[in-house]
């Protein structure tokens, strides 16, 4: 048996075991080629509240484990990513459209987020603070209680399980709401791996839903943390409700993420390397390369090799042939994104190559001669579409990496790395890669972006994700109570 068969959860969700949701099933649906594959529960606001309730109740005595058995538990289920990655791959393929390497990514990130939390656990949990009293003054870090993790489509398993293992390690319970889209590998493996890893029954609870079940989670007066990622537009939804409610609240959102070539840079290295930042998983990625600035000396070519890139890619099924692209998630998002490239065509943009998709499958993109207002240069795309801009000095190109309301990544290619780093620190981002492209993450760093990118570096190394998931409490001790005036 393999740890996801589905004679396990079908048509269930997983909250106190798995059991039926009362907002039915829904069924796990092929992108690329439209197959029924399987069907998940499916959660409603009334499960929410169970959810939330068991999680309150079974997280005190979790919390007062010893970190050892905490940080095993951790460890267990980093092992176990890695035993079952064939089996786990073969969904993030089928169900999310990844292509292998990517399924492969998204399984070795999954065992390292579990390994990094687990070392957190053991981190000390406080530190000494001076007094003008004779006593003892402490900050202690405490696990947060409840934490809510709201999580997308595009990378389910990085971006549901670098909130859940860190808050699982630092002693809180936690109630998991996948995209129903990729509610299996996204939210069923995550089950299934610490249901295997030996945690106790309570403190994980995973529940496919709508935004009302998004909505309830937020809301829940039991849940203290919520960590969502997901759309700039849906981020502003989940930080109001949480401001509403008086809760913590860590926003990963969108980006457009500029690419700065300078004039001294290797043309052909800098259009592999924007090749791959804006068609990684078809675009659909928080950090994808959505701006492409280019020194006008070299524009006219790295555009041309960047259109020979796109022409030359094989897009298809990644489960039945070796394609570098995989299909869009769903047709909405598809439509939208061949909206965005006709009304930049429309509005001046040179198509170079590709605006065209057969099915789910959109081909990769390249829009040269871009106007500033273009569609697919001046919002975020999320598919597989590279608008380049030609600049002519310095103090130009900052301005137009500047001149966006995201702030989420930035890349910058040079052969002099002083240089991009002094033009990096005139750009506004949570993230910069010097003479890389826009899209990166590891277990150990902490990520996150500005603007309307985010709330700051919230997820990823030990000390993100305890200021993340746990409070301060300040705790002082005497050796006698002394006396006051009344």
């Amino acid at each position: 048996m393999t740890i996801l068969d589905s004679k396990t959860w079908s048509g269930r969700l997983f909250s106190a075991g798995w059991q039926s949701g009362s907002g039915g099933v829904s069924p796990v649906v092929e992108p690329a080629t439209q197959n029924e594959l399987e069907q998940v529960g499916l959660a409603g606001v009334e499960d929410v509240r169970s959810a939330c309730a068991a999680a309150s109740e079974a997280q005190p005595e979790w919390a007062a484990r010893s970190y050892h058995e905490r940080a095993a538990v951790l460890r267990r289920a980093g092992d176990l990513w890695t035993q079952h990655a064939a089996d786990v791959h073969e969904w993030l393929i089928r169900e999310s459209g990844s292509v292998p390497p990517k399924a492969t990514l998204e399984t070795d990130i999954a065992a390292q987020e579990c390994y990094e939390a687990a070392v957190a656990a053991s981190l000390p949990y406080g530190r000494l603070l001076h007094s003008n009293e004779p006593r003892m003054s402490m900050a202690v870090r405490v696990p947060a209680g409840v934490v809510g993790v709201i999580s997308p489509f595009n990378a389910p398993l990085i971006l549901a399980i670098r909130s859940v293992a860190p808050a699982l390690a630092l002693g809180n319970a936690v109630v998991l709401k996948p995209d129903p889209r990729t509610a299996v590998c996204g939210g069923v493996s995550l089950a299934r791996v610490f249901e295997e890893a030996g945690l106790p029954p309570g403190l994980l609870h995973v529940l496919p839903g709508g935004s009302d079940v998004g909505e309830a989670l937020v809301c829940d007066e039991a849940v203290s943390v919520v960590s969502f990622t997901g759309s700039t537009a849906a981020g502003r939804t989940v930080g109001e409700l949480a401001g509403r409610h008086l809760k913590r609240v860590h926003l990963e959102l969108g980006g457009n993420s500029a690419l700065v070539i300078l004039d001294d840079a290797d043309v052909e290295a800098a259009a592999g390397l924007g090749a791959w930042g804006s068609w990684l998983h078809q675009g659909q990625i928080c950090m994808t390369t959505g701006r492409h600035l280019v020194h006008e000396s070299i524009a006219g070519e790295y555009v041309e090799r960047l259109g020979k890139k796109a022409d030359a890619l094989p897009v298809g099924d990644p489960a039945t042939s070796p394609v570098a692209l995989g299909p869009i998630i769903d047709e909405r998002q598809r439509d939208k994104i061949h909206g965005l490239v006709t009304a930049s065509v429309d509005g001046g943009a040179r198509l170079v190559a590709g605006g065209e998709y057969d099915g789910l499958f959109y081909r990769p993109t390249v829009l040269g001669d871009v106007p500033p207002e273009t569609p697919a240069y001046a919002e975020e795309v999320f598919g597989p579409v590279a608008p380049v801009r030609a600049f002519s000095s310095l103090d130009e190109v900052v301005r137009m990496a500047a001149d966006s309301p995201y702030g989420l990544s930035l890349g910058i290619v040079t052969r002099d790395v002083m240089h991009g780093w002094e033009v990096a620190q005139r750009i506004p981002t949570g993230i910069v890669h010097i003479n890389d492209q826009t899209v990166s993450d590891e277990a150990t760093i902490p990520f996150g972006g500005v603007r309307s990118s985010g709330t700051g570096a919230r997820f990823g190394g030990a000390e993100a994700n305890i200021e993340a998931f746990t409070d301060t409490r300040w705790v002082t001790m005497r050796g006698a109570p002394p006396a006051y005036p009344f």
